[in-house]
């Protein structure tokens, strides 16, 4: 038996690889996405994240089982038991009211889909006051931010327009739910930090240069036991502008002492508001006293019936004052006039069809190249290489969790196509009657792969930085699935056919 190359061996273990990003899964039953906070259910410790696999011994295992088992309990007029049994816990309810839960199928890998495959959250949203052109663009500019701080996400905001002429701000995210967008976008987000009355610094690029979100210098430092459950604290640092620091230097310089046991601070605190409402207030040490400190910590926690309730509160109260500080607040005040959830345009419907559709072309492909070549081997490799790279970008699409929507599946199967086409290079180059050795030939099929390869990056480049909707995810896998071809598989595939040739 010959020996696998090192080429081939690079292919398998990037394969194994993809098969974990990947990570494949067979469960059953209904993934809560969220549950109304102050409810019922919520008070009695069902949270998001928790899958439901019976109702009232109903088995769950879809979405739509958990439906339809709601749907034969309620509505009710008299108060009903209704027991909601997850995978770790059984929960009890007394109640006469359909419950505020959204769910979801069960991921059965860890690849997202994007609004038309999976669906997700809308919110049509108004200014208070009328907006001018300009004012709405940059409404919408400062909205997509705040958005998409924290990575990469299907995010669509655009604006729209009613009959009457008036304008709207359209938000539309993969995944989220109603309840989840309400809280992205709900809310004005305006952050100040004051000294008695006087303002220290806000939100945004004009204050703030820094923000730390991750490692030693953010985080839920500590959890302690409180009267009805747990609370958490948080603490991140932030780096303020010259003059933002200057004004602090102004202010403290104005402030008295206090001694106290604990130490020596200002008489005043520094008081943290979002959206005019307290948030935290924090002891100024006698050391800041008309100093100009370009380096602050904020503060703050979170609060929850169990432990790990009140660590999830902390972090979700941790990012959203980042997001607000990051990305300033929204220009203007807004109202939502509609929420609503949005269903899937293609679906399971267009996945099968994909499906479908990617076996016709194997079969074609494969009848093709059998004609063309009359060897089976040779046949075989070709569909082999093709499910590889398709199979990787889309263990690296998963690895870097992006959404994919119907654009970025057609940019695979391009990069499918462009594969098979290289494919048919490197094999009439091995099979030529020229006189130099298979080794050379193939060397000359790989310097047309690769003027290939850059031509297409070149041309998928400006359609990725234009970042347009339906073109980025295009050009994004378009570019991936060429690099695994041109860095992976190609050259598996061409000592696959040294081997063949051999034989």
């Amino acid at each position: 038996m010959a020996r696998l190359t090192f080429r081939i061996w690079i292919l398998i273990v990037v394969l194994i690889l993809a098969l974990l990003a990947i990570s494949p899964s067979f469960q059953t039953g209904a993934l809560i996405k969220s549950v109304e906070k102050n409810s019922t259910y919520f008070n009695d410790g069902l949270r998001s994240g928790m899958v439901i696999i019976s109702i009232n011994g109903q088995e769950i295992k879809t979405a739509a089982d958990y439906s339809s088992a709601i749907s034969k309990i309620f509505p009710t007029e008299n108060e009903t038991k209704i027991t909601i049994q997850t995978k770790d816990v059984s929960f009890i309810f007394y109640t006469n009211e359909t419950p505020e839960i959204t769910v979801s199928n069960l991921p059965s890998t860890k690849i997202k889909t994007g609004l038309d495959l999976s669906g997700g959250a809308r919110a049509l949203i108004k200014p208070e006051t009328q907006l001018s052109q300009s004012e709405m663009s940059d409404l919408i500019a400062v909205t997509s931010n705040r958005l998409n701080v924290f990575g990469i996400s299907d995010v669509t905001v655009k604006q729209v327009s009613d009959l009457q002429g008036d304008n709207f701000m359209l938000v539309e995210v993969a995944g989220a739910t109603p309840a989840d967008l309400q809280e992205l976008v709900g809310k004005q987000g305006k952050f100040e930090a004051k000294i008695g009355n006087e303002t220290v610094f806000i939100g945004g690029e004009r204050d703030i240069t820094y923000v730390a979100k991750s490692g030693q210098e953010a985080g839920v430092e500590s959890c302690y036991q409180i009267q009805g459950g747990y609370a958490c604290s948080f603490r991140f640092a932030v780096h303020l502008s010259p003059a933002a620091a200057k004004r602090h230097a102004d202010i403290t310089s104005k402030l008295g002492v206090n001694i106290t046991d604990g130490g020596r601070y200002l008489d005043k605190k520094l008081e943290m508001f979002v959206d005019d409402q307290l948030t935290d207030s924090l002891l100024i040490s006698e050391e800041l006293k008309g100093k100009e400190t370009t380096q602050i910590s904020v503060q703050g926690s979170g609060a929850g019936a169990t432990q790990q309730d009140a660590f999830k509160a902390a972090t979700e109260n941790m990012r959203k004052l980042q997001t607000v500080l990051i990305t300033g607040s929204l220009p203007y005040k807004l109202e939502i006039i509609k929420l609503d959830t949005i269903s899937p345009a293609l679906g399971k419907e267009f996945t099968s069809n994909l499906i479908l559709l990617a076996l016709v072309v194997f079969a074609i492909v494969s009848v093709v190249i059998f004609i063309r070549y009359r060897k089976i081997k040779i046949t075989l490799s070709v569909i082999l290489t093709m499910f590889s790279e398709a199979f990787i970008t889309l263990g690296i699409a998963a690895l870097i969790s992006w959404n994919l929507d119907a654009p970025s599946i057609a940019g695979i199967i391009a990069g499918m196509g462009t594969g098979v086409n290289d494919q048919i290079v490197i094999i009439d180059e091995s099979v030529s009657s020229d006189r130099e050795s298979l080794k050379e030939r193939i060397k000359r099929a790989f310097f047309i792969i690769i003027g290939a390869f850059f031509t297409i990056v070149a041309a998928m480049l400006p359609l990725f930085w234009a970042g347009a909707g339906m073109l980025k995810g295009f050009a994004l896998t378009t570019i991936l699935s060429v690099m695994v071809g041109i860095l992976i598989t190609r050259p598996a595939f061409a000592d696959i056919l040294k081997k063949i040739q051999k034989e």
